[in-house]
């Protein structure tokens, strides 16, 4: 007959799940430090030895990293995404530029249409709250906090998503915006026009996600990310013309 007698489960594994769980869904990132072994053992309700264990389970399959005298990190799980090699090839390529973007519009306003029919209440809170600070940040002509809170916003729309694959996947693609490898976001929050344009957009993203409104959330990324590839292309053209103007004066203050 195929059936076992049924084990407790060892107090370890009840940690190994738990910490797995809060790493697949994002809630733990990259690089986030881990409270005290006193802390952690008193909120999970486990000895410390027994905690240690699940610790050690998981830094030998990678999750996990130590750091002497600084504790306990969830590991950069992200960092083997995309290989150096490709990376190199991704910001030397300019044709790789638009195929992120629309990559991205692809997928966010997928992200968008799920976050609006799947998203908890509390899940489009966030997404609200984020907004608010957006608004708050847009008074005070800070492009770089202004590209911050957008990436916080769009990964925030992802993650009401549930589709952890997905969360994974895009924190990755977010990851090698944040390092300049496609393109420099802040430049885009430095023109005034722009940055209405974009605070705009990211309300009419807001609004349809209060709202629910699956299709009107996925169009207003749609509208946000064309807008996005048509400003990074005339930008491209401007500083390309901006480089013939300076070999232009240079060659006639030589003349």
């Amino acid at each position: 007959m195929p059936f076992e007698p049924i084990q407790q489960e060892k107090l370890s594994m009840g940690v190994v799940r738990q910490v797995e769980g809060l790493i697949l869904r994002g809630i733990l990132r990259p690089g986030e430090r881990l409270p005290s072994e006193r802390e952690l053992s008193e909120r999970m309700g486990v000895s410390r030895p027994s905690l240690r264990e699940a610790l050690g389970d998981l830094q030998e399959r990678g999750l996990l990293t130590s750091k002497a005298g600084a504790g306990v990190f969830v590991a950069d799980v992200l960092g083997s995404a995309f290989s150096p090699a490709l990376v190199a090839l991704f910001s030397t390529h300019n044709e790789a530029v638009f195929d992120y973007i629309h990559f991205r519009r692809d997928m966010e306003g997928l992200a968008a249409s799920r976050a609006a029919k799947l998203g908890s209440d509390t899940d489009l809170k966030v997404i609200g709250s984020i907004f608010a600070k957006m608004e708050i940040a847009h008074t005070k002509r800070n492009p770089n906090e202004e590209a911050r809170l957008d990436a916080n916003f769009h990964l925030a729309i992802i993650e009401a998503s549930h589709n952890i694959i997905m969360l994974h996947m895009m924190r990755s693609m977010y990851e090698l915006l944040h390092e300049g490898v496609f393109y420099n976001r802040s430049i885009m929050f430095k023109n005034r026009a722009t940055r209405d344009i974009l605070l705009d957009h990211h309300r009419a993203i807001n609004d349809a996600l209060q709202m629910r409104d699956a299709a009107a959330a996925q169009a207003a990324v749609h509208v946000h990310m064309d807008f996005v590839e048509t400003a990074l292309s005339d930008q491209q053209t401007a500083d390309r013309n901006e480089t013939y103007a300076q070999k232009r004066l240079e060659h006639e203050e030589r003349r």
